[in-house]
């Protein structure tokens, strides 16, 4: 059995009976029966479908968005946001797709001619995280769709109520059943999962461990996987920078998703010629947030997503006082039901410490001082991950410099850092390997045949 639990209150939300080897058989029987049809449908087909989907999404954003801020906690204007996403994703893989999928061709050497034709290849295993519980899904849902593929997901556990509610919609919006079906299990069965020869790849978003342990398994049976991990990004402010905007951009990076977000800024790196100036400015703004009820369109800070969650984030906090950063304020845990805490700020981080290195998940930054340009760079480096980054400066020298030095998959310039659906997205190091979105999201469990035709 799976419980689901509002974070904000401690309250039980449902309970769900998971699948036992039969069901889970049975609902992978169904992908590959679906995948003999659906790998032959018309493209025009399966891009109806997605515009079909993204309606629906547009039409039930309201309900969509508060079972989210009920199962994981987000503020609701966040999760609406969220919804609409997954909406303008699915609209640009209905339009934008379909040419993407189109043959190329070469002249060869010979005088003859290849072509490299995009082909599907069978049922794909996701398994995605809590903190964005439709978006993670629907980044991968739309190019499985359109490819011609089919979709398994293994969801959090927290977001059951979700998982169940995106394989409805799939069809509500016409598509066939077994095209994308929600696996109600623990962890325990994904191994044997991705054992089963009709799964041919796998996706996961969520911790370095749980990536590693899907790339091990998938490994030994030599199937591909994508795997977007955690990261400890960088935001860095130089003294070109408008001030004011990147400290309302820095409180946002750490407060987004209440503190859950893999690629928004957690070490907050600032020049030390503007140091003082930011450090008080940005501190008195990380104070200021509005912690609430996440119903309120006015809340910025909501529970975390379990008191679990909460209560590490905690627990990193006493051990970075013990490696001897300096707490500024915050990040206590409130006296009521729910997975309540505060904002909190830490200076004075060792590099190599665990605090350092690791990822902390919650709404608590890390504030540097950087003596210059390049040792702004070795601090942004000195971590395993490379996800994302963001850049605050109006000097044309020192972009280049950071777009060429930091070591992630994406730098964001003046701006918080997110994905975007026109372009790549993914990380390098320990935050995972391949992209999503973009033909590239389209093309990554895609077969390139290559077909030869002689002079």
């Amino acid at each position: 059995m799976i419980t689901t639990t509002n974070p904000a209150t401690g309250e039980t939300i449902a309970t769900y009976e998971t699948l036992d080897e039969n069901g889970i058989d049975r609902k992978l029987e169904a992908a590959t029966r679906t995948y003999r049809e659906w790998r032959t449908s018309p493209l025009h087909q399966r891009a109806k479908l997605l515009s079909a989907l993204g309606g629906l999404y547009e039409a039930k954003k309201e309900d969509l968005a508060r079972l989210a801020v009920t199962e994981m906690g987000k503020p609701i204007t966040q999760a609406r946001a969220e919804v609409e996403k997954c909406a303008s994703l699915l609209h640009y893989y209905a339009e934008h797709g379909p040419p993407m999928l189109e043959s190329k061709f070469w002249d060869l050497s010979d005088g003859g001619r290849a072509e490299g034709r995009w082909l599907s290849q069978g049922p794909v295993l996701a398994v995605m995280p809590w903190n964005f519980p439709y978006w993670q899904v629907i980044r991968f849902l739309a190019p499985t769709i359109l490819a011609g593929n089919v979709g398994v997901l293994k969801h959090a556990s927290i977001v059951q109520g979700v998982a169940a509610r995106m394989e409805e919609l799939v069809l509500e919006a016409g598509g066939p059943k077994g095209l994308f079906q929600n696996l109600c299990v623990s962890s325990d069965p994904i191994g044997k999962v991705i054992d089963d020869p009709r799964i041919v790849a796998a996706t996961l978003t969520g911790s370095e461990g749980a990536g590693s342990a899907v790339a091990e398994r998938a490994g030994k049976n030599l199937k591909k996987v994508v795997l977007e991990l955690g990261g400890s990004d960088p935001f860095i402010v130089m003294p070109s920078a408008d001030i004011e905007e990147a400290v309302k951009d820095a409180v946002t990076a750490r407060i987004q998703n209440n503190g859950q977000s893999c690629i928004c800024g957690k070490r907050t790196i600032v020049h030390a010629d503007i140091y003082d100036d930011f450090a008080e400015r940005f501190t008195a703004a990380l104070k200021d947030v509005k912690l609430g009820d996440p119903m309120d369109d006015d809340t910025e800070l909501g529970p975390l997503s379990s008191e679990g969650q909460r209560d590490t984030v905690l627990e990193q906090v006493e051990k970075a006082k013990e490696e001897g950063c300096t707490l500024l304020f915050g990040a206590e845990k409130l006296d009521q039901p729910g997975a309540w805490m505060t904002a909190g700020l830490l200076t004075d981080v060792p590099l190599a410490s665990e605090t350092g290195t690791d990822e902390i998940f919650g709404p608590v930054g890390q504030l540097y001082k950087a003596k210059d340009i390049e040792h702004a760079t070795t601090i942004a480096n000195a971590i395993p991950y490379g996800l994302g980054s963001a850049v605050w400066t109006n000097d044309e020298d020192e972009k280049e410099h950071f777009a060429n030095s930091i070591e992630a998959g994406m730098t964001t310039f003046n701006a918080v850092n997110g994905s975007k659906i026109e372009a790549p997205f993914g990380g390098i190091k320990r935050s995972g390997h391949g992209r999503e979105l973009a033909e590239f999201g389209l093309h990554e469990f895609m077969n390139l045949k290559t077909l030869v035709h002689p002079a």
